[in-house]
C-alpha cells in the first residue's frame, strides 16, 4: 500500500471516529434529557385556548383640529369687559365673551375660550387681540392614505388614536374619504373624528392612528406560547396533563400580544404558555399555577 492511500486511510478513520463522537453524543444527551424529564417533569404554566378579537390595522398621523373655531379681532380701546381670555374658560352657547361699545360679543357655540398665538407686529401694535373659542367635544383629524387602501377606506370605519403626551386610546370614526387620489403623492385624504368628552385633546396636537379593517373573532394565544422554527410555527400541547405535544399552528395577524391561530388548534386545546423554551415533543410536564 502507497504512502498517499495510508495516509488518507488514517484520515477517513480519524473522520468517522469524530462523527460517530459527535453522533453519539446527540444521541446520548437525547436519551439524558428523556430520563431527566421522566423522572422530573417540567414544571410549565397553560391555559386555554379561546377565540379574541383580531384585526388589521393602517397606521398613519395627523394634527389634531378642532371641531369648530370662531376669532374675532378685537380693539382694545372697544373693549369695555369681557371673560378672562388667559383662563382659557369653558363657555357656553349664547354666553356673552365681551362686551364692546357698539356690540356684543356672543359664543355661537360651546367650547374653549382663549387667544390666538401670534407674530409680534401682526397686528400693527399691542392695541388689539383676537380672541378665539373652539369647540373641542369632538376632534378632526385629516390623514393621507396610500391609495392602495382606497377600497378599503369608507365612512363609519373605526379609528383608534394615541399621543405621546397622554396614556391612553381615544376611539372615533372616518368621517369623509376624498373622492380622488392626489396624483402628486399617490394618496387619499380622510377626515376622522375623535370622541372627546374629557377634553384631553387640544388642537394642535400630533396624534398616532390606526384605522381598524378586516374585524375577525378567531382562536388566539399568547405570542409567548408561539415558537418559530424556520417558516413553521408550533406550540405545544398538552395532553392528559401530563405531557406535550409538539403541533404545528398556521398563524395569521398579530394583535395587543396575541396571535391569531388559523389550524392546528381547537378551541378549549391546553397548551404551555411560560416554559416552552424547556420542553420538548413528549416531554414530562408538572402544571403550575401563574
Amino acid at each position: 500500500m502507497s504512502t498517499y492511500k495510508k495516509i488518507a486511510l488514517v484520515f477517513g478513520i480519524i473522520i468517522l471516529l469524530v462523527v460517530g463522537i459527535i453522533v453519539g453524543r446527540i444521541v446520548l444527551n437525547n436519551v439524558i434529557q428523556k430520563k431527566i424529564n421522566q423522572v422530573n417533569p417540567t414544571e410549565v404554566v397553560a391555559i386555554n385556548v379561546k377565540k379574541s378579537e383580531f384585526y388589521e390595522k393602517i397606521e398613519t398621523f395627523g394634527t389634531a383640529l378642532a371641531n369648530q373655531s370662531f376669532s374675532i379681532r378685537i380693539r382694545k380701546e372697544d373693549l369695555i369687559s369681557s371673560l378672562d381670555f388667559d383662563k382659557n374658560l369653558l363657555v357656553t352657547k349664547g354666553q356673552l365673551i365681551a362686551q364692546l361699545k357698539n356690540e356684543k360679543i356672543i359664543a355661537p357655540f360651546s367650547g374653549k375660550l382663549g387667544i390666538r398665538e401670534i407674530s409680534p407686529g401682526i397686528l400693527q401694535g399691542a392695541d388689539s387681540i383676537i380672541a378665539t373659542l373652539d369647540d373641542i367635544s369632538v376632534i378632526k383629524i385629516d390623514v393621507r392614505i396610500p391609495e392602495i387602501y382606497l377600497n378599503i377606506l369608507k365612512k363609519n370605519l373605526k379609528v383608534r388614536v394615541t399621543t405621546e403626551n397622554l396614556n391612553e386610546t381615544f376611539d372615533g370614526s372616518i368621517e369623509t374619504v376624498s373622492s380622488r387620489v392626489d396624483p402628486s403623492s399617490r394618496s387619499v385624504l380622510a377626515q376622522i373624528k375623535i370622541k372627546n368628552s374629557n377634553n384631553k385633546l387640544t388642537p394642535g396636537m400630533l396624534l398616532n392612528t390606526e384605522i381598524i379593517y378586516n374585524e375577525v373573532t378567531s382562536l388566539g394565544v399568547p405570542e409567548e406560547s408561539v415558537v418559530q422554527q424556520g417558516n413553521t410555527a408550533i406550540v405545544y400541547k398538552i395532553i392528559d396533563n401530563q405531557t406535550v405535544a409538539r403541533t404545528e399552528v398556521k398563524t395569521g395577524v398579530r394583535n395587543l400580544g396575541y396571535v391569531q391561530i388559523i389550524s392546528g388548534l381547537t378551541e378549549g386545546d391546553q397548551i404551555v404558555v411560560q416554559g416552552v423554551s424547556k420542553v420538548r415533543d413528549k416531554s414530562k410536564i408538572k402544571l403550575i399555577s401563574k
